[in-house]
């Protein structure tokens, strides 16, 4: 169905003509061919012969490779208290470096119960401390926040961290440095 009085017409043995429509659909159906509008915004559209069902699978598959090199972005949650203990801290900060170093956003939450809002201060320093920690795998994206009961900060990754896909081919119970030696008794 194309609607434009002339076209580019090109054909599989190369050749490129300007021509009237009617006439290049009749001559891409001598070859055996479908005319596909290819690119509509030019002057005069270009039109190509080709296998209508051909064409569609090929873009079909374009599509499919490029969806599946695409790395949808991901905003990952973590929840702290203003009084949470180092052990939690560290377990926590673990989890976001691998989350950091996947490509995806991390997002650190306070949330203050009772009488904790009155303390807000301790949350943000948590928060502060928290991107710091992270400044090597991520960057802060603005201050913390405070909304209602919670304050939060968003992290996002740096752009020359290698992701981490691979995990050490090292077995676990072999030293790292060879001092694993017997020792000679004295």
């Amino acid at each position: 169905m194309i609607r434009a009085r002339e076209v580019r017409a090109v054909f599989p043995d190369g050749t490129v003509e300007i021509m009237p429509t009617p006439a290049a659909v009749r001559k891409a159906q001598d070859l055996g061919l479908d005319l596909i509008l290819i690119a509509p915004t030019a002057e005069p559209p270009v039109a190509k012969a080709m296998d209508y069902g051909q064409w569609q699978y090929e873009q079909k598959k374009k599509q499919h490779d490029a969806k599946k090199k695409q790395h949808v972005i991901q905003v990952k949650e973590l929840k702290f208290r203003p009084n949470t203990d180092d052990h939690d801290y560290e377990f926590k900060k673990n989890h976001a470096i691998r989350f950091l170093k996947d490509g995806n956003r991390v997002k650190a939450v306070v949330q203050f119960r009772g009488r904790e809002i009155a303390h807000v201060e301790l949350g943000k320093k948590l928060l502060l401390r928290f991107a710091e920690d992270l400044a090597g795998v991520g960057s802060i994206e603005g201050q913390p926040r405070l909304e209602g009961r919670n304050a939060h900060v968003i992290i996002s990754p740096v752009k020359g961290v290698p992701a981490a896909k691979e995990k050490s081919k090292e077995p676990a119970g072999a030293p790292a440095d060879g001092a694993g030696a017997k020792e000679e008794p004295q």
